[in-house]
């Protein structure tokens, strides 16, 4: 150990730090033109050019280089983005916290060392065949290897692209070894990804955690505890809709969300109700 309680490293840090998540948006649509706009309306929104806005926003934050960027767009829908990002060099060890708390909204003075890293994200916009119910889901990857989590990116990503579910894994890979041949599986303290979020995150979701700690596995998934019907449908409100309507499509949208969250179909019964 050193002096400042630091653990003194033989060479680079080897551990590989993945932070991925899905991200959902679920919305209803009453016609068959209104889910072709709604598909047409979020492709647009998370095309390539604006993906690559985000992650390059994230370089920022966890402090990478890009090297390079590859990006597309694709027929009918849908959009990929790679960012290849190399290490910025320290110009000052304290400079990087690596405590368990919430991470900045936008960029700041964090500052990573990285190598062999890579940022990613995949879109996936699809809808139900019968029932007026769409799905666009992204899928976002921060692969890192260095001192710093790729968990510090975690609320500025959630809260630029606002969701009503999110699932998230993190996990340190690997080892690095310090100046006397010891092996380190894991360079900081973490109990629970949920630490790493703002309060108004936190507020906003139930959460649910599971976690492998002796295998540096962490995983957490969120649901909004908000429900205003009027906020998931497109292009119409609830105004001149019979309660019969309203109580079915809020079935089937809280169906839906509860599916997504749990991960398991769930059996026909009044979601609206108030079953959590």
């Amino acid at each position: 150990m050193t002096p400042s309680g630091k653990i003194k490293l033989q060479g680079f840090n080897n551990l590989t730090k993945s932070l991925s998540f899905c991200i959902y948006d679920i919305c209803y649509t009453r016609t068959p033109e209104q889910k072709a706009e709604y598909i047409e309306y979020i492709d647009e929104q998370y095309n390539a050019d604006r993906l690559t806005e985000i992650l390059t926003e994230v370089c920022d934050i966890i402090g990478a280089n890009v090297l390079n960027v590859a990006r597309q767009d694709y027929e009918p829908q849908g959009a990929s983005v790679t960012i290849l990002v190399s290490e910025e060099p320290l110009k000052d060890s304290l400079m990087v916290d690596t405590s368990e708390k919430p991470g900045p909204l936008q960029p700041d003075s964090v500052v990573a060392h990285l190598d062999k890293s890579h940022i990613c994200v995949h879109t996936y916009p699809e809808s139900h065949p019968d029932n007026g119910i769409c799905t666009f889901r992204a899928d976002i990857e921060v692969s890192t290897c260095g001192v710093i989590s790729p968990l510090k990116a975690l609320n500025y990503l959630i809260h630029k692209l606002e969701s009503d579910i999110v699932t998230i894994d993190y996990r340190v890979r690997g080892f690095t070894r310090d100046v006397h041949g010891i092996k380190h599986y894991i360079d900081h303290d973490i109990h629970s990804i949920q630490n790493f979020m703002s309060d108004d995150i936190r507020d906003l979701y139930q959460m649910v955690d599971v976690n492998v700690y002796q295998e540096n596995i962490f995983h957490t998934k969120m649901m909004l505890n908000d429900f205003d019907l009027n906020q998931y449908l497109f292009g119409t409100t609830t105004q001149g809709m019979s309660e019969e309507e309203i109580s079915t499509i809020t079935d089937n949208l809280f169906r839906e969300m509860r599916e997504i969250f749990y991960a398991r179909n769930l059996p026909e019964m009044p979601f609206s109700q108030g079953l959590v």
